[in-house]
């Protein structure tokens, strides 16, 4: 199987994360998927943007759910880009998406746009909540989906296989070969996340993971005769 080189928010290292700017960099660069972060605006719209308040990544200050999507739309994601809503990612490239949900209530939402565009072979859905994959699961047939944690107990794998997930996304720091062979014998993929540096994507290819998500687009190129 082939190591997947996966954009974090696009390609963050060198454009505005989550902006159409930084995922159409992400698709020129090659990579073969792009990971984006959706939450819920107060109107319901799918806004791509990684915290729940807009205080770090723009120049407002809130939750998003607080603003509707004309508010948002008001803002600076930097570099004057604006906040994008996921149907815009969805017509801004054509690459491979990973849309990570924070809850249940953007789960439904996005199953929705997944349901309407026939979009299961294109979009995998991952989120740090059991029960936001294990929702989704139930309302898109066919749906594939990852848990990603950051720190995770001894039943990670079981936590995946309960929820159907068929990989595992995870903070490539914290990660043993134990974790990645007892996923892979389940028959999960493992990702590591976020895979920065040179002796970073020696550890992911020394663990055998299956990919790795980065900000930076010269990984991929490295990547590919890295041993």
């Amino acid at each position: 199987m082939s190591f997947l080189t996966i954009g974090h928010r696009g390609v963050m290292g060198v454009a505005p994360e989550n902006t159409l700017r930084s995922f159409v960099r992400a698709e020129q660069a090659g990579m073969d998927a792009i990971e984006l972060d959706l939450h819920l605006s107060k109107d319901g719209a799918l806004v791509v943007m990684h915290d729940a308040d807009v205080d770090r990544t723009t120049d407002g200050t809130g939750p998003i759910a607080e603003k509707t999507l004309s508010e948002l739309r008001e803002l600076d994601a930097g570099d004057g880009e604006r906040v994008p809503v996921f149907e815009e990612v969805l017509d801004a490239v054509r690459a491979p998406l990973q849309a990570e949900i924070k809850d249940v209530a953007a789960a439904r939402a996005l199953a929705r746009v997944l349901n309407g565009r026939d979009l299961t072979g294109r979009v995998e859905v991952l989120s740090f909540h059991d029960e936001a994959l294990a929702e989704i699961r139930g309302l898109v047939p066919g749906v594939r989906t990852a848990l990603v944690a950051d720190h995770w107990g001894a039943d990670v794998v079981d936590r995946a296989l309960a929820v159907g997930a068929g990989a595992l996304v995870l903070n490539i720091r914290h990660l043993t070969q134990e974790t990645v062979e007892r996923a892979h014998a389940a028959g999960l993929r493992v990702i590591g996340w976020v895979v920065n540096t040179q002796d970073d994507l020696r550890l992911a290819r020394a663990l055998e993971l299956d990919g790795a998500t980065t900000d930076h687009p010269e990984i991929r190129r490295t990547g590919r005769f890295t041993a």
